[in-house]
């Protein structure tokens, strides 16, 4: 586990049925490429967030898989079409094994 990620989220707290919401996901991660030398010369292990996945009300929002190319602390942000109410389920794999959760929920105004 990766130490100190954080996954950060913002969701609007309520929408009209059918409305188009703007989402924002953010993780707190090194993501290290496996490619950097450290100070004693030895390669540092790749270390990254591979896959991130937003589910709403159990159905796929979103679903990107992740190279080593990309930044520390990884930000996605995309729309999501609100039919219920219900729960924006986002998930974040890391190459270790460990999965980080957020859980937000939308109310339909």
């Amino acid at each position: 586990m990766a130490k100190d990620a954080k996954p950060r989220v913002k969701v609007p707290k309520s929408a009209k049925a059918g409305e188009v919401v703007t989402i924002k996901a953010l993780i707190s991660h090194n993501m290290e490429s496996g490619q950097r030398k450290g100070s004693d010369g030895n390669l540092i292990p790749r270390s990254i967030i591979n896959r991130f996945t937003c589910d709403l009300n159990g159905v796929n929002v979103v679903d990107v898989a992740i190279d080593p190319a990309v930044s520390t602390n990884p930000y996605f942000e995309f729309d999501a079409k609100v039919e219920a109410a219900g729960d924006f389920k986002f998930t974040w794999y890391d190459d270790d094994g460990s999965v980080y959760e957020d859980v937000k929920p939308i109310e339909i105004a």
